[in-house]
């Protein structure tokens, strides 16, 4: 693995940010030596090394490296983010605003995560709607670190104004409400289909 990573940094060397990702599938001795070996190559962060309802290994695993620990993107209420900061068992917390009850409750737990100098990047994975709200949370949250952002075209294409991008930057929408406004005529031509 850390020749693998070696490799990346240098093909992108001190220009591009590269994390690890592991969906929970780490044993704890194992998430600690692979967090070990990987910290010379400064990943932004290792997101979920150990399941999250799991709050006091990853705690663990946070506690025995550099490496910024992510995780959120399955927690559903503040009171599961709560005891991951309380715990400090990450640094980076991935709430998903379509996941965890809206602008509001994320706020919330944008402020908790501040008041716990843990920085928000939030996950995207709800569509076009909550990519928008999300860039809204983003603009306001002063511990934001880095949007999440699902390039699709049926994404852009269901949205009257496609959310707009300029040198790897979101420009945030500025119409009113969430500043984005669905196409009835593209959705409708994109029907659920339940088989």
């Amino acid at each position: 693995m850390a020749k693998i990573f070696a490799s990346i940094r240098d093909v992108v060397g001190d220009k591009m940010e590269v994390g690890i990702g592991t969906h929970d599938q780490l044993t704890i001795s194992s998430a600690i030596r692979i967090a070990s070996i990987l910290e010379e190559y400064y990943p932004f962060w290792f997101e979920e090394p150990v399941a999250p309802e799991n709050v006091d290994e990853m705690a663990r695993v946070a506690a025995h490296t550099s490496i910024p620990i992510a995780t959120g993107e399955r927690l559903l209420t503040k009171y599961e983010f709560v005891e991951i900061l309380k715990k400090q068992a990450a640094q980076i917390i991935q709430l998903d605003v379509g996941h965890c009850g809206g602008i509001l409750e994320s706020k919330k737990i944008a402020g908790m995560a501040e008041a716990h100098y843990a920085s928000i990047a939030p996950h995207m994975y709800c569509g076009p709607i909550a990519a928008a709200a999300a860039i809204q949370l983003a603009t306001c949250s002063p511990n934001f670190l880095i949007q999440e952002f699902n390039v699709s075209s049926l994404h852009a294409n269901i949205l009257k104004t496609p959310i707009q991008f300029e040198n790897g930057y979101i420009l945030p929408p500025t119409a009113p409400g969430l500043g984005v406004e669905l196409d009835e005529d593209a959705v409708a031509a994109h029907p659920y289909n339940p088989s």
